[in-house]
């Protein structure tokens, strides 16, 4: 039997999928490819990721509350003739509601994206790397040594008990998630970073190099609360953003 539908998605997401190969195999059998760009739309949108659509997905939804720096809501891009499916399989079919209390805080998203995505994703990916690079130095088992550890916003890192790092790291200020690894057997062993937020407040590989120090000494039993604290507290003002009224000029100019 094959299948109508190709659905590429992770919420572990270093490295691009391999859409345009899929695409192929996809369109021989006559399938859809749909790609969920929930993680790293605002990295596509910044031009720092790959482009599912021109590799050949038919459909592309995703979040925009993570690396895409808006609120919580939703977005679905397709190609020309699936609008009208899609549009209704939405409304009325699956949504009673579209949160009409977000809608312009998304769209002021959508213009800084337009106007900052490009300069923000390019150090979301740097920041990244040099933190996966550090740990690395520092002696950590960072997941992807053999293509560079990462191409997106997350790092990954093997620390055996992914939930006891998560909660030690907790303790210190530092917040990650646990997460599963191939390897491990059903349980988390390890642990995933993101640096999408503390690169908006203008953090930068500086302070990616310190973060890492800060991690593998916390789990070394290193109290480093103050530590963590003292870096928080010296970057306090979101960037890659406009001041208030700015962005609704931007809009009437636009």
């Amino acid at each position: 039997m094959k299948p109508g539908l190709i659905v590429l998605g992770a919420s572990v997401f270093l490295f691009p999928h391999p859409v345009k190969e899929i695409a192929e195999v996809a369109a021989e059998i006559g399938a859809r490819v749909v790609y969920d760009a929930s993680h790293v739309l605002g990295l596509i949108a910044g031009k720092q990721f790959q482009d599912p659509v021109k590799e050949g997905a038919d459909v592309v939804t995703a979040s925009t509350h993570k690396t895409f720096f808006g609120p919580q809501r939703a977005i679905v891009l397709c190609r020309a003739g699936l609008s009208g499916k899609i549009d209704y399989a939405v409304m009325p079919c699956a949504v009673s509601n579209h949160h009409l209390n977000t809608l312009a805080g998304y769209a002021v998203a959508c213009m800084e994206m337009l106007e900052f995505g490009e300069a923000y994703a390019k150090q979301v990916v740097r920041n990244a790397k040099r933190l996966a690079e550090r740990l690395h130095e520092l002696g950590m088992k960072v997941v992807g040594e053999a293509e560079g550890f990462t191409e997106s916003h997350q790092v990954v890192i093997d620390v055996g008990d992914g939930e006891k790092a998560a909660k030690i790291l907790e303790k210190s200020g530092i917040f990650t998630n646990r997460c599963l690894l191939p390897w491990s057997g059903g349980r988390p062993a390890g642990i995933r970073i993101g640096v999408q937020e503390v690169t908006r407040l203008g953090m930068k590989e500086g302070e990616m190099e310190h973060i890492a120090e800060l991690i593998a000494n916390a789990l070394q039993d290193k109290d480093v609360r103050e530590k963590v604290a003292e870096l928080t507290m010296s970057f306090k003002t979101i960037r890659y953003e406009f001041e208030e009224d700015p962005a609704y000029g931007y809009w009437r100019q636009a």
